[in-house]
C-alpha cells in the first residue's frame, strides 16, 4: 500500500488514468494533481484518515470542450479497483458510487475552492474573502503533471496576498488580541476560571493565526493549525508559551504565557520586514492586567499605501478573522460580501 494518499493518487494517475486519457486524446494538454479537500492534500494523512473520503482521488484538468467526454470515458474504462482500492466509491458529500477522478478545467477547480477567479486580477475584497484552507486546497497538494503550466500559474498567483492586504490582516489580528487579552485576568480574578481558560484558548488560536500571516503562510483549518504552526521557522518559538497559556491552572500564568508569545511574534514581525514596536504589551489602565499596545496596530496601518486598503474598517480583516462559523468558512458563496 502506498504510504500516503498523494502517493496513491500519483501511482493511480501514472499507471491507469494517464494511459487511458493520452491514448484516446493524444497531444491534448492536461494537468493532474491531488487537490481539494482531504488531509492527504497537505500530506498529513495517516492510517485513521482512511476511514472516509480517502482513496483513489485525483484532479484531472483538461480543456473545457472535452471535460464531459473525458469524464464519460473514464467512467466506462476505469477498472473496478487498483492497488487493492476501489476506483468507484461514495463520499460524505456525494452518496453516488462513482469514480473520483475530478475532471474539470484548472480555472473551474480554483473557482470552486476559492469563490473567485484567480486567472484575473483579484480585488481587495476578493483577497479578503479567501480563507487559508481554501487557498491550500489549490496550492498545497501534489502536482503530477502540468503540460502547459496553467495550474502552476494559478498557484503562483495565490502564493500570497498583496503587501498592503498583508499589513491589514496582520494589524487585524493584533486588534483581535487587544480586544480580549485583559479578560484573561479579569475573568480569573472574579473567580470565573472556565471563562479565563476559554478566553486564553481563543487568544492562543489568534496568535497561531498571526504567526502564519507573519511568515506569509496560508493557515489551514483548525484540525491542522497547531501542526502547521509548529513548523513555522520563526513563530514556532511561541509554541511553548502558548501551550503554557492554555494549560496553566492559574490566570496569571495564562496571561504570562500569552504575553511571552506575543513578544515573540512582535520580534518575528520586525524580522520579516513589517513595522513593529519594541514591546507590544502595556498595562491595562490601572488594573492588574495587561493589554496590547495600540501602537503595534498604528504602525502597521500607517505603512499601508493602497487607498482601498486604507479605507477598510479597523479590526474586521478577512473572512476567517470576522467569522469562525464553519458553514461560512467552507462555502465560498457565503464568504463573498453582499452588495
Amino acid at each position: 500500500m502506498s504510504a500516503t494518499g498523494a502517493d496513491l493518487s500519483r501511482t493511480y494517475f501514472e499507471r491507469v488514468v494517464e494511459p487511458l486519457v493520452r491514448d484516446h486524446w493524444p497531444g491534448m494538454p492536461c494537468a493532474a494533481a491531488r487537490l481539494g479537500s482531504g488531509s492527504d492534500v497537505l500530506g498529513l494523512d495517516d492510517a485513521m484518515s482512511r476511514d472516509h473520503d480517502w482513496g483513489l482521488r485525483l484532479n484531472l484538468l483538461v480543456p473545457d470542450d472535452v471535460v464531459m467526454a473525458v469524464d464519460d470515458h473514464l467512467a466506462e474504462q476505469l477498472p473496478a479497483s487498483f492497488a487493492g482500492h476501489p476506483t468507484r466509491f461514495a463520499t460524505t458529500w456525494d452518496p453516488a458510487v462513482r469514480h473520483r477522478v475530478q475532471v474539470e478545467t484548472a480555472r473551474d477547480l480554483a473557482v470552486s475552492r476559492l469563490g473567485v477567479d484567480p486567472t484575473r486580477d483579484l480585488t481587495v475584497a476578493d483577497w479578503l474573502s479567501l480563507t487559508g484552507q481554501a487557498v491550500l486546497e489549490v496550492t498545497g497538494g501534489a502536482v503530477f503533471v502540468d503540460d502547459v503550466g496553467e495550474l502552476a500559474g494559478i498557484r503562483q498567483r495565490l502564493a500570497w496576498c498583496p503587501d498592503d492586504v498583508w499589513r491589514h490582516v496582520v494589524a487585524t489580528d493584533w486588534v483581535r488580541l487587544g480586544q480580549e487579552l485583559p479578560f484573561v485576568g479579569r475573568t480569573g480574578e472574579r473567580g470565573d476560571d472556565l471563562g479565563s481558560r476559554v478566553v486564553a484558548a481563543r487568544l492562543a488560536g489568534i496568535a497561531m493565526h498571526l504567526g502564519h500571516l507573519l511568515e506569509r503562510r496560508w493557515p489551514p483549518y483548525a484540525k491542522w493549525l497547531g501542526t502547521s504552526f509548529a513548523r513555522l521557522p520563526r513563530s514556532a518559538v511561541a509554541l511553548e508559551p502558548l501551550e503554557r497559556a492554555v494549560a496553566s491552572p492559574d490566570w496569571r500564568q495564562r496571561e504570562d504565557g500569552l504575553i511571552e508569545a506575543l513578544r515573540v511574534l512582535a520580534v518575528a514581525q520586525g524580522e520579516v520586514g513589517l513595522p513593529t514596536v519594541a514591546d507590544p504589551v502595556e498595562p491595562f489602565w490601572d488594573r492588574p492586567y495587561r493589554g496590547v499596545r495600540g501602537a503595534v496596530v498604528e504602525v502597521l496601518e500607517a505603512s499601508v499605501t493602497d487607498p482601498a486598503v486604507r479605507a477598510l474598517p479597523r479590526g474586521v480583516g478577512s473572512a476567517e478573522q470576522w467569522s469562525d462559523n464553519i458553514d461560512v468558512l467552507t462555502d465560498a458563496r457565503r464568504r463573498r460580501p453582499t452588495r
